[in-house]
């Protein structure tokens, strides 16, 4: 008895989302009760690598690269002529090795606007890595989540909002002043919100972020950046749970950027969960910090710092941090691994500056419960500074865990480590093998 024929429709698209676009069309095959099931499919991933619809052939060799065919997009188009509509979900994505000429742009945006015709898309997730110029984006009324890489893109004329938006990432994007203000004045309703290198050279932002209902924010500052961002206008966000910041630049002489992070930090004091990527510290420590900034709710905290690049001005900037989280509870720090040519002239500052009581952190004081230090080799000179500053000043301490990926002379930073001056007498510490997931646990005393 043929039992799978006679599953309900819900179950049996369920099953075909699960395998390629191709392997569900192959399905038709199998019995007229499969005919058009594949047609009723919710969800459209298309990706380039994968080349679901046909063999690599149908993308000339250009050089190195590949160049999208006329007759690759013709199939997408009439392989989505042929779904029922609406869908809840359409992904199109090209790898890096592809790019597109001036007729498949053309493409491109007749299958954004057939998709319109079908009654829209929920998700929309563009990837380009080569920019193929300029799309227009429809007015998807249903639109909810928008993902969008390496593209060029215009909003459509009279466009008044996508008004169910609640998730919007654009990384790699060009986009006019007008039209990412527009949009993001427009979206009342969103809930994360992901910008990193947008904008155009020729056109540099001035972003007004003020969105009441924002949960998530994702900013990245970086040498591009530099020049498309002219003003970024931060108001506080009421609903902000989660908020990373990342700084990825070479440079670390811009005033102006080093103000355009300040005032991202000191603007997300509702967050419970922060993230502060690469060197926000070295950024920060470029500027005057405000002694009155507390972020009352945050529980945890995350960020990176070039070890090589450490100076007092940093470790003001990471004091500064630590006093304005009066309840901060979990702690992680990625530190990057150290130049081993300037370990001896790092081990004498570190010392001095971190292996010593310190007064006026309350959440050292009473709430830090868990500290995780991320490092590639272990050492004891220039890592173990950080290690033993937890461990002195930190009174609830329960657990710290040490990751790594390079053992090293293990026996002899545990050796150093167990001399350490340990506060809590219900301090832990745990190593872990970030390749292997190998456990090594750690008895440590709390000493009078």
């Amino acid at each position: 008895m043929d039992r799978i024929s006679f599953l309900p429709l819900e179950i049996k698209l369920s099953i075909l989302s699960r395998v390629s676009i191709k392997q569900a069309v192959r399905t038709s095959a199998l019995a007229r009760s499969w005919r058009n099931i594949w047609t009723h499919l919710p969800c459209l991933d298309l990706n380039s690598e994968r080349d679901p619809l046909g063999k690599t052939c149908n993308f000339r060799k250009f050089g190195s690269l590949y160049v999208v065919s006329p007759s690759w997009i013709q199939r997408v188009r009439r392989l989505v002529s042929s779904l029922q509509g609406p869908l809840s979900v359409f992904q199109l994505h090209f790898s890096g090795l592809c790019f597109f000429c001036s007729d498949e742009c053309v493409l491109v945006r007749s299958l954004l606007d057939l998709l319109l015709q079908k009654g829209g898309v929920k998700t929309l997730d563009l990837a380009f890595y080569i920019n193929p110029g300029k799309i227009h984006l429809p007015w998807f009324h249903s639109l909810q989540v928008l993902r969008l890489f390496g593209c060029h893109v215009a909003l459509p004329t009279g466009f008044s909002g996508f008004h169910r938006l609640e998730t919007l990432s654009m990384r790699y994007v060009q986009i006019s002043n007008d039209d990412l203000n527009l949009l993001l004045r427009t979206s009342s309703n969103l809930i994360s919100l992901v910008l990193s290198n947008c904008g155009t050279l020729q056109n540099p932002l001035s972003v007004n972020l003020s969105l009441p209902s924002l949960r998530h924010l994702e900013f990245t500052i970086n040498d591009r950046t530099d020049y498309n961002l002219q003003n970024l206008s931060v108001v506080s966000f009421p609903c902000l749970e989660h908020a990373e910041i990342k700084y990825d630049r070479t440079d670390y002489n811009s005033q102006n950027l080093a103000r355009m992070v300040l005032r991202l930090v000191t603007s997300v004091t509702m967050v419970s969960s922060l993230k502060l990527e690469f060197d926000v510290l070295k950024c920060l420590s470029l500027v005057i910090l405000p002694f009155n900034f507390t972020i009352p709710r945050l529980r945890f905290l995350m960020f990176y710092l070039d070890v090589n690049t450490m100076d007092r001005k940093v470790y003001n900037a990471f004091f500064w941090l630590l006093r304005s989280m009066p309840f901060l509870e979990e702690l992680q720090v990625d530190l990057k691994r150290v130049n081993y040519n300037q370990a001896d002239r790092l081990a004498i500052p570190m010392k001095e500056l971190l292996v010593e009581k310190h007064n006026g952190f309350a959440c050292l004081e009473r709430t830090v419960t868990s500290v995780t230090i991320n490092m590639g080799k272990l050492d004891a000179i220039a890592n173990i500074a950080w290690i033993q500053f937890f461990l002195l000043n930190a009174k609830g301490l329960k657990l710290l865990k040490i990751g790594y990926s390079d053992g090293g002379d293990m026996p002899s930073f545990i050796e150093v480590l167990q001399k350490a001056e340990v506060t809590s007498s219900d301090a832990k510490v745990m190593f872990f093998d970030r390749v292997t997931d190998q456990i090594t646990k750690l008895e440590v005393r709390a000493k009078a």
